[in-house]
Order: C-alpha cells, then structure tokens, then sequence
C-alpha cells in the first residue's frame, strides 16, 4: 500500500502540469481511493489472483490494456508481472520507461560488511525521472495536496466533531522489525492521550482490533478505527488530522501523499532507502541508535532479523516521540 500511495504525489503533480494528458493508473481494486481526487485519472483494476493470474492472464491483461490505446506506458512498480506487460509495449512500438529501484544502491546500504551509508534518491523523485524519460518533466518541489475531505455524518458518529488536535497513530506495520515494542507504544499513547486538547485515533487492520482496544484501554479521548469505517473513508479522515504517527508503514505515505505532517519511527529500516514519506522534513523520522547497533539500517523493508538487533527500537525513548509529536503540531 505504501508503494501504490508513493505514486500519488506524481502523478497529482503530472495531472495539473499536463491537464491535457490522461492517465489510466493499473493496480489492485482495493488501491482505486488514493487516487479519488487526482484530476484526468482514471483506474483499471487488475486481478492478479483471479482473471489475470499466470502468463495467460497477463496476455489477456497486456490485450485490454492495449484497446485503451495508450501513448505511453510508465511502469513504477519494476516487477516481473509489470515488466511483462511493459515489454510487450515496448514490442508493440510503444514508448516506456521503467522505475530504478536501486537494488544495488539499496543493497550497500543494507549489507553487513562494506556498507555504505548515504542517503538514496526518494523514491517519488524516481517516480519523477520515468515520466522525464517519457517527455513529461514535473516537479516535485511546490506540491499541490487536495482540500481536507468532508467527514461522511457515520464517520463522525465514531470521531465526533473536531475539537482541538486529531492525532493519528498507526503502530503496526508488516515486518516485525519495523514494529515499535508494545510497552513503549503504550507508554507514548498514555502520555499524549493525558494532553489536553488532544484526540488519538488509532489505526490498524482487522485482526488487530484486540490490540488497539488494549491501548485504547477506557479512554475518552483515543478512538480505535480499525474495522469501523472503510478504506475510501480512512483515507478522508487521515486528511482531517493534525498529525499522523506511524512506523515505516503504509499510513504514513497516505497521510504524506494528503500533505498531513508525519511522524515515522524506523528499526530494521532507514529513511535513507528512500522510503521516507513524501515531502516531510527528516527530523521527523526518529530513527534507531546506530551508534549502538552500526549495522543499521539491515533491510530495506524490515523482512531479515539479524542476531541481537532484535530490539533496536528500543532505543528510540516514548518521551522522544511525544515531545516530536508535539512539535511538529506547534509547527
């Protein structure tokens, strides 16, 4: 999801810069939100594990995509799916450009021996250079973001209107390596929900409601989403927040591509992969002692463990993230 919602911010920045140009963006249904308010967008949703399953399914995909007569193919994603359907535009005469995911670049900065540590170019400047190559340049340093979407009256029915700050905070994420220690997450929920002023929502998937209640515990003032409202209507509240806390997650690019300010907090990981949400300051991303544990960042998605730096995010103290909470809302 992080992936998909990285593509956002470029192509709202392709659309207003080129309003003649029409975009069919290919993904996953379930992705067809993030892209609601982009202007002369419109979405195919492909069905990987159903009609477009296997190479057979990826010819039948790569033919309908061929009767939308498309001038041009962009390929973000630079898998072996996309890269199929890519070569067979580019075999059909027409013109395409594929995202650099720096696998090298990525590889040295993760590695155990050798590793160079410097930061990569985002991934959304990535994004940037493949529509340079297709002769559409944007710029990514002015972004434009959408209005705060209206709050459907079921929504409010759980958030309540706004009064003072709406804090988000998304504490899961799909690796364990990039999960803040429950106990400490706990910790910073306490402090900030003893805030005045302040509202927590918290964010997460269905199965984990038990969790989230359990932060939540019985107060008044933090609210558990998960499972209440829907995708389309997470993505309208996360724009109605003040700030967003989150790991290296898929929540924090969906707030980023909504221009909320964002919090992150990284493991296993570093914002130096390129993954750091789009347009947010990096004193915002509270990362793990690599003073303490050197061979940070070890992954680029937080997937490979590595002997006794089982804990690294430990070391990123609750006091720490609540006071980086508070100043980014001062901002």
């Amino acid at each position: 999801m992080g992936d998909v919602a990285m593509t956002v911010p470029v192509l709202r920045a392709l659309t207003l810069k080129y309003p003649g140009v029409k975009v069919t963006v290919v993904s996953k249904a379930f992705f067809k939100p993030l892209f609601k308010n982009i202007p002369n967008v419109a979405f195919f949703a492909a069905e990987p594990e159903g009609r477009h399953k296997g190479l057979a399914g990826l010819l039948k995909l790569y033919k309908e995509l061929a009767s939308l007569k498309p001038d041009a193919v962009a390929d973000l994603h630079n898998v072996l799916r996309s890269k199929i359907i890519t070569a067979l535009f580019t075999l059909s005469g027409k013109k395409t450009a594929t995202t650099n995911k720096a696998r090298s670049e990525k590889k040295a900065l993760t590695r155990t021996n050798n590793k160079i540590f410097k930061p990569l170019t985002p991934v959304t400047q990535r994004h940037a250079q493949v529509f340079k190559q297709l002769d559409f340049p944007v710029d990514l340093s002015v972004p434009v973001f959408p209005e705060r979407e209206h709050l459907a009256d079921e929504v409010l029915q759980i958030t309540g209107q706004k009064i003072g700050k709406w804090i988000g905070i998304a504490p899961f994420a799909q690796h364990k390596g990039k999960v803040y220690p429950q106990n400490l997450m706990q910790q910073v929920i306490n402090q900030l929900a003893e805030k005045p002023g302040y509202t927590l929502f918290l964010f997460g998937g269905k199965n984990e409601q038990v969790l989230l209640q359990g932060y939540a515990s019985d107060k008044e003032n933090c609210i558990v989403l998960a499972g209440k409202i829907s995708f389309e209507q997470e993505i309208a509240f996360i724009s109605n927040l003040d700030v967003m806390l989150s790991m290296d997650s898929g929540n924090s690019h969906i707030a980023a591509m909504l221009g909320v300010k964002v919090v992150t907090l990284w493991g296993a990981t570093h914002p130096y992969t390129g993954f750091a949400p789009f347009n947010q300051p990096l004193e915002n991303a509270l990362t793990a002692d690599r003073e303490k544990y050197p061979l940070l960042p070890t992954s680029v998605y937080g997937n490979k463990e590595v002997e006794g730096y089982e804990d690294v995010m430990a070391t990123i103290k609750p006091e720490a993230v609540v006071n980086k909470v508070e100043e980014v809302l001062l901002r």
